[in-house]
């Protein structure tokens, strides 16, 4: 159990998953006014296990008690020494229950413990929250940016603990 108040269960996505991930992840971007970017930034969501499993990242879902997927998280490998955390998306009923942070938390941990030595990650503006999480968590802006709907890129420095 992730969080044992509303029994939501983490666990490593398949491709079997896609299609909700999918719904979850564009719904969210809808309800903040952003475009789904089928041909390039989430393209990766049509493999997920060749994507993020099998070139030694990970991308995990959080379930409610009826199987449903309630929130993702990805890590991809960018190269040897920086992993790119991607689709942390959280269905609207589990915001704001300190979720993003343990989750993040968990993604830094995960990071860390393959070996890598910087987490990069771009987002919008409009995602208000996740900014303030990011930087909570020490990540710090950096001006590089790839992915049209994002404004904002942002890097921590993982230190061996």
């Amino acid at each position: 159990m992730f969080d044992p108040e509303k029994q939501l269960t983490l666990r490593s996505a398949t491709n079997a998953d896609q299609r909700e991930i999918q719904d979850l992840v564009f719904g969210i971007l809808a309800e903040y006014g952003l475009e789904p970017d089928l041909d390039g930034t989430d393209l990766d969501l049509n493999d997920i296990e060749a994507n993020y499993t099998d070139s030694g990242g990970l991308f995990e879902v959080l379930t409610d008690t009826t199987e449903r997927i309630v929130a993702t998280v990805g890590l991809f490998p960018m190269d040897d020494t920086t992993i790119e955390l991607r689709k942390m998306y959280f269905a609207p009923e589990i915001r704001g229950r300190g979720l993003g942070k343990k989750l993040l938390a968990r993604m830094i941990d995960k990071a860390r413990n393959l070996g890598y030595l910087r987490i990069y990650l771009e987002t919008a503006s409009v995602l208000k929250q996740a900014v303030h999480i990011y930087e909570q968590a020490g990540f710090h802006p950096v001006g590089v940016k790839h992915t049209p709907r994002c404004d904002q890129g942002y890097v921590l420095e993982l230190k061996n603990e």
